[in-house]
């Protein structure tokens, strides 16, 4: 009778602490969940950065460039988190806005173009706004969709050209390459003509076309589409990456002594509503003609 009875007791034991680890677990999951679509999401990082280069000219010293990325609006991302976040933009007072791609999730079914305009529009920098296409920006036949929005918004719209930046008596160089899945990215009929003596920064949604881009004379890219990965594992790194972002997909890269490349984690979300150790950021890099604590040069925090 004794050993039936502890038998008894053992496995209520047993049972509690099944159930109470149960618990344990169910409660975990549902703080993971609530962290990965309530929390992160919407822990905005601003990133910042001084990107030193000798061919950047002595007047462009201190100049500022913000750059912001997939904002995927309409996919858990809406208009009223767009205007907060353009808040912060405007507060940056940045010289220079650069948005690398993906406005919109899905274009087709998108109908707050009138409302994107306009906040589009709100975004001031003296020394111009410029946008290229990411993949999302020619799906859902909306590649004209998205060209009259940037266009209306006040961005020009870089696709495969090149401007000047003239500050002075100098310029700097912001080139814009086509989207590498849906588009069509044309390297040498893009920066085949520059000499490479101007600074010059190239707009990229697909951030590995930079082993295309290395072989011209660009000297920053800067780039989304990763979205870092949008949900990453400790210890293991994104669960998933897009085509086109599988090699970088994150921060800073240095892939030659004269040239490097910044990949934002961007706004929005895509496919799954979660992020989870990739939070959403925006970017500003403040141009330097030299290291001030050397002769170096590349990004310094």
């Amino acid at each position: 009778m004794a050993f039936h009875k502890n038998e008894r007791v053992s496995r209520r034991k047993f049972l509690k602490r099944m159930g109470t680890g149960l618990a344990g677990v169910l409660l975990f999951s549902a703080s993971l969940h609530g962290y990965g679509k309530y929390v992160e999401p919407n822990w905005l990082e601003v990133q910042r950065f001084d990107f030193i280069h000798p061919n950047i000219p002595k007047e462009f010293e201190g100049f500022t460039i913000l750059q912001f990325s997939d904002t995927h609006l309409g996919f858990h991302f809406s208009l009223e988190k767009f205007e907060n976040i353009l808040g912060t933009i405007r507060r940056e007072n940045p010289d220079m806005v650069v948005f690398t791609g993906d406005l919109v999730d899905n274009l087709l079914s998108f109908i707050s173009t009138t409302e994107t305009i306009a906040l589009l529009d709100s975004i001031h920098a003296p020394y111009g706004k410029y946008a290229c296409f990411g993949n999302h920006d020619h799906g859902g036949w909306g590649t004209e969709k998205y060209r009259d929005m940037m266009r209306m918004g006040g961005f020009r719209l870089l696709q495969n050209e090149w401007v000047f930046i003239r500050k002075g008596n100098s310029q700097i160089i912001v080139a814009g390459i086509d989207d590498a899945l849906l588009g069509k990215p044309d390297f040498p009929g893009t920066l085949g003509s520059l000499d490479g003596n101007d600074f010059t920064l190239l707009l990229s949604h697909a951030p590995d076309l930079a082993d295309q881009a290395r072989n011209f004379p660009v000297h920053l890219q800067l780039s989304g589409h990763t979205h870092g990965g949008q949900v990453k594992l400790p210890l293991i790194g994104p669960v998933i990456l897009p085509r086109m972002g599988k090699k970088y997909s994150e921060g800073f890269y240095t892939l030659s002594d004269n040239f490097s490349l910044y990949v934002n984690r961007g706004l929005g979300m895509t496919e799954l509503p979660y992020r989870f150790l990739s939070r959403p950021e925006i970017t500003l890099f403040t141009l330097r003609t030299k290291d001030r604590k050397g002769d170096s040069y590349g990004i310094n925090e």
